[in-house]
């Protein structure tokens, strides 16, 4: 995006939050890290909103006071003197700011409450264990006085999860225990602690000849926008899904072998490709987001890296249905899939179009001149990977069935342009939010079969309230389905109505038959709709889990996937 602007460019936030402020808790990744409107997306949005610069020119709730509140500790003395035993005095920390930052994720609602210095849950003492050992001794600690326990790898939640609803300690996972503990070369896996940062796993294994003298480059192949500040035990414990996940999986498929520190003791599972040997209680963690036990170390799938061989597509459709019709053929296509697969509605073209400076363009003049019209347009862009002949014949095929589908070929430069700010786009928030419009996600996974249904209610919903945006795309394909990933911007300040608003996409979803969440977890924020989502019987079944490894329920107790919510306000836990 240029920044050479013709008429007035607001006053962007460029400066890194206060120390120890309410903003820099709240902010989206890198305290430097921004990503500002370009003056074609701002024009845009002072259109929708009926805003004029003149709304533009103050910043508003900035959240730059220091973090102050008064909340006890309520941990015995005693009790944090056992903790200081166990990890060492320095690693340890009742500081007013660590508490509230150790406490927070990135939903909407928790930075609209910090930049009003309002004070949640907190956690008594932040932790930070230095190895396995640390945390076996930390949970039989508590176990027997009953303290709970939450765990935090990279704080992207977005639902709530890190939460402490009953105080406690918060173990933070990522300041010592990130190490690539074994590559097997033979075996064509990496064994990691659950720390580990995604830019470091993955610099480690593109360079894995010079670090651990391997033949081959790798990746683990697991992208989310949150890739920057997320930990691989995170990706999942939340059941996370990458930006390539339709060629290298989800991280339910990329992980082989986990272990795990309970109250009801301890254990590693088995790292063998595939077994019949019953239920599998590899299975059964995955997901579990902190309420089994705490997940110390995993097993992961890694890929040859070789990105010389990656190639770029892009493709203009007439119409949504059109892009859908084209991406079920290629998911189904059996010749293999691409790696980044997107299709974007026609809401979430037009804006996106501007953001990635394409609007306006020979791309667009062509687009145009050939009948793909604002509104009616729908994007779609990816990338295939993998050997040189695999990228190519994936490539071709897809060529193929778009133009079966009416499409216009865009060559790579549509996609090429997405790629460099593919984890920047969340930076845009504070700057909306700056000025008192709210960005926030919600996602659910859907079949061909109920893929419209889903988006034209979810939509209708959205939309019912006025001057209100909802960009869709699909970003995760699989020959069943896809996920639908819906984004909406809103003039709001009142926290109350954005729940409400909220609540209301979620009961949308839920009543269209799109699932709760498709790649974010659980958390607290949807376990109000989880048990009749799954139903009495699924839900039995995971309590009965949660009574065996964790009977006291000190794992990430107050309302978290909804195993011990009674009623439906968790926010009153």
């Amino acid at each position: 995006m240029s920044d050479i602007w013709k008429g007035y460019r607001p006053p962007w936030y460029e400066e890194a939050p206060a120390e120890k402020s309410y903003r820099s808790i709240f902010k989206w990744g890198d305290p430097l890290g921004f990503k500002h409107p370009n003056e074609k997306l701002y024009r845009e949005i002072k259109d929708v909103f009926a805003l004029s610069d003149d709304d533009f020119r103050t910043r508003k709730n900035e959240g730059n006071a220091p973090v102050r509140f008064n909340k006890p500790v309520g941990l015995k003395q005693t009790q944090v003197a056992k903790i200081a035993k166990i990890v060492g005095s320095e690693n340890i920390s009742s500081d007013q700011y660590d508490r509230l930052k150790y406490s927070t994720g990135k939903t909407i609602e928790e930075a609209m409450k910090l930049r009003k210095g309002i004070v949640d849950k907190v956690t008594d003492l932040v932790v930070h264990p230095r190895n396995r050992e640390d945390v076996k001794e930390l949970v039989k600690l508590c176990n027997r006085e009953r303290i709970p326990i939450y765990v935090f790898g990279g704080g992207s939640s977005v639902n709530f999860g890190l939460r402490p609803a009953k105080g406690g300690i918060t173990l933070v996972l990522s300041t010592h225990m990130n190490r690539v503990v074994r590559l097997s070369e033979l075996n064509q896996t990496v064994t990691v602690e659950a720390g580990i940062m995604g830019p470091a796993l993955e610099e480690a294994l593109n360079h894995a000849p010079q670090k651990f003298g391997t033949r081959h480059r790798y990746t683990c192949g697991h992208f989310p926008q949150s890739f920057e500040y997320s930990s691989a035990g995170g990706w999942v414990v939340t059941l996370g899904s990458g930006q390539a996940s339709s060629y290298y999986g989800d991280a339910y498929n990329l992980v082989i072998s986990q272990e795990y520190v309970t109250p009801a003791g301890n254990f590693i599972t088995k790292e063998y490709p595939a077994t019949a040997t019953g239920p599998k209680v590899n299975d059964i963690m995955k997901g579990s987001e902190g309420t089994f036990g705490v997940l110390v170390a995993l097993t992961l799938k890694v890929y040859r890296y070789m990105p010389e061989n990656r190639r770029y597509f892009g493709f203009i459709f007439p119409s949504w249905e059109a892009a859908v019709n084209a991406s079920r053929e290629v998911t189904q296509g059996e010749f293999g899939m691409p790696a980044v697969f997107r299709i974007s509605d026609e809401e979430e073209t037009h804006f996106g179009l501007k953001l990635y400076g394409i609007d306006g363009t020979i791309f667009d003049k062509a687009m145009q001149i050939r009948g793909f019209k604002p509104m009616n347009r729908c994007l779609m862009i990816g990338t295939s990977e993998g050997h040189a002949s695999f990228t190519a014949n994936v490539k071709k095929n897809i060529t193929h069935i778009c133009r079966q589908f009416g499409a216009m070929y865009l060559t790579g430069f549509a996609a090429k342009q997405w790629e460099p700010g593919r984890f920047r786009d969340p930076y845009l928030r504070e700057d909306l939010q700056d000025f008192g419009i709210i960005t926030d996600t919600l996602e659910t996974g859907v079949t061909w079969e109920n893929i419209h249904r889903v988006h034209q209610e979810v939509r209708k919903v959205v939309k019912a309230r006025p001057r209100t945006l909802c960009l869709t795309h699909a970003s995760h394909f699989y020959p069943q389905g896809t996920n639908l990933y819906f984004i909406f911007f809103a003039k709001m300040d009142e926290i109350k109505e954005y729940v409400k608003f909220q609540d209301g996409i979620l009961d949308a979803i839920a009543k269209s038959g799109g699932s709760l969440s498709h790649h974010h977890g659980v958390g607290r924020m949807i376990s109000p709709w989880i048990e009749k989502h799954l139903g009495k019987e699924q839900m039995a079944v995971l309590r009965a889990l949660k009574k065996h490894f964790d009977p006291n329920n000190i794992m990430n107790p107050g309302g978290q996937l909804g195993l011990d919510l009674k009623g439906r306000d968790w926010r009153k836990i």
